[in-house]
């Protein structure tokens, strides 16, 4: 016989998204494995991940996360959205694959009319040679590329090389107390032989409810950009934990090591007071 799933007060699910976020109380982890917890952080503005370590970890300093970028172990790149995030080197081609028809969709819609008949896989190739023999700005690789396709718009050019080659922004953008222009290079050609950490949909989605559940599916597609993720949640239903809201929507949370945790916070918010 099955049971209800129990239902989740507002304030329980706050608390529960602050336990998983580290953010009831700072944690004594390093700088590289809480910025994996979190599938990456947003970086549009390059200073803002230093100011969500400092609140996330006990004794951070900037030069902590200022020597993982500088050391090529955290870089800054568009993943979820299409948005550029900073994420751990090992993490980063696996969760630009799974999120690279998100970023066709945003090429298609924003830049779709002024590439009509142009081999965008040339485009991506010639752009891929310009930065790996030195990181340019979307500005100078525009204009780059608009000598070689003169009928098509440079902004354009380089969005289709931004989304059809997995790039990142190099330092010093994005170092503590240094300034600099966006300059981008491919991941390959900036961190070499650095493994990476093979990634399917199923793990993604694991992965986000370690840092952010308990959630819904529509909360899993809105961060992540992808749709139609209903099927492969049925599939991962035996690993999830299932809760209500007040409104009574379904609410997925992994099981894991530390369900019971986690499962006392949502319950019995005055738990981590």
């Amino acid at each position: 016989m099955s049971r209800t799933p129990p239902t989740l007060s507002n304030r329980a699910l706050n608390r529960a998204l602050l336990a998983r976020q580290m953010l009831l109380t700072r944690v004594n982890l390093p700088v590289l494995d809480v910025i994996e917890h979190l599938v990456g952080m947003q970086a549009q503005d390059p200073q803002s991940p230093y100011f969500g370590l400092w609140t996330r970890i006990a004794g951070f300093r900037p030069e902590d996360l200022s020597r993982v970028i500088l050391e090529k172990q955290a870089i800054r790149l568009a993943l979820m959205r299409s948005t550029i995030h900073l994420a751990s080197s090992r993490d980063s081609m696996g969760l630009r694959s799974l999120v690279q028809t998100v970023q066709e969709s945003v090429l298609k819609h924003s830049f779709g009319k002024y590439m009509t008949d142009v081999d965008t896989h040339a485009v991506a190739e010639a752009g891929r040679a310009l930065v790996e023999t030195k990181p340019l700005t979307f500005s100078e690789l525009g204009e780059r590329l608009n000598k070689q396709w003169p009928q098509v718009e440079s902004a354009a050019l380089a969005a289709a090389v931004r989304v059809l080659v997995p790039l990142v922004q190099v330092p010093p953008r994005g170092i503590w107390g240094k300034s600099g222009q966006a300059v981008h290079t491919t991941i390959e050609a900036w961190i070499g032989t650095l493994p990476f950490t093979q990634w399917t949909i199923e793990d993604l989605i694991m992965r986000y409810l370690a840092a952010f559940g308990p959630a819904t599916i529509q909360d899993i597609q809105v961060w992540s950009g992808l749709t139609r993720l209903n099927e492969i949640i049925e599939q991962l239903r035996p690993k999830l934990i299932f809760f209500h809201d007040d409104r009574g929507n379904e609410l997925l949370r992994r099981t894991g090591s530390s369900s019971r945790l986690f499962l006392l916070m949502a319950l019995y918010p005055e738990y981590g007071r």
